[in-house]
């Protein structure tokens, strides 16, 4: 067995067992709720992590443009965004059941799903285009270029005093340790369970887009070598009269 997924198995048993070991939050509004953020928090952890990678990637694509770099970017873009979109199930989950409810149009909501949105437009423009190298440089170049607009939108929008101050979310609970002590071993556990589990897909997902990509350049090889073959030459026939 692969040690790698052997490792985010137990992880994920460990924090599965954890996470509903630790007390109900008192202050919530459905206590037992609560736990959900140690898979919201990881998520967009997680989806964060891996804007930064597709944006390294890209970078490296527009300047070496290897294929282990290609395949990286497109492994880094679809998990980004599959996290992501966790991220924003479970944040309207979390405000139906703190906030009464499933879209408060809270700043760190609405910011949020402009980045989701993003990078599924940035999915979505993969497909608009039939040329392999077309797509890994645009999509190179749009992972490049939304970096900066996420990083924003994620982590210093949602926190200028004035969209703060507008802001459900608590701004300070997470940066100033104000869980307490089980509720912070849960959130972490689970951040490194989740990053576990996410570059272990990562590193299958770049693997099966090697092998991909592999097959097609075999299939484009021997089609190419089919029609230069003799065996391929058009063959007209030829009238034969039989002698008596």
């Amino acid at each position: 067995m692969n040690p790698r997924l052997l490792i985010a198995g137990l992880l994920g048993v460990v924090m599965t067992g954890y996470i509903y070991s630790v007390p109900d939050a008192r202050l919530f509004r459905d206590p037992a709720m609560a736990r959900i953020l140690f898979t919201h928090v990881p998520s967009a952890f997680v989806a964060s992590i891996f804007f930064v990678v597709a944006a390294w990637a890209g970078l490296q694509v527009l300047g070496k443009g290897r294929v282990l770099h290609r395949a990286r970017l497109h492994a880094a873009v679809e998990l980004g965004a599959l996290f992501a979109g966790f991220t924003m199930a479970t944040g309207i989950l979390f405000s139906r059941v703190q906030w009464g409810e499933w879209w408060h149009n809270d700043p760190r909501q609405t910011s949020f799903l402009i980045v989701l949105l993003s990078y599924l437009a940035l999915l979505g423009l993969r497909g608009a285009f039939s040329d392999p190298e077309k797509r890994d440089k645009t999509t190179a170049a749009y992972a490049v270029a939304l970096l900066l607009p996420a990083i924003f939108l994620t982590f210093i929008y949602p926190r200028l005093p004035h969209v703060a101050q507008q802001s459900f979310h608590p701004s300070t609970t997470i940066p100033k340790g104000e869980l307490d002590t089980a509720y912070q071993i849960g959130l972490w556990g689970n951040v490194t369970a989740f990053l576990v589990l996410a570059f272990f897909v990562y590193g299958l997902r770049v693997r099966q887009e090697l092998h991909s990509r592999a097959l097609e350049n075999l299939d484009d090889h021997l089609a190419d070598s089919h029609h230069d073959s003799p065996d391929s030459r058009v063959r007209r026939p030829v009238a034969v009269r039989r002698e008596d």
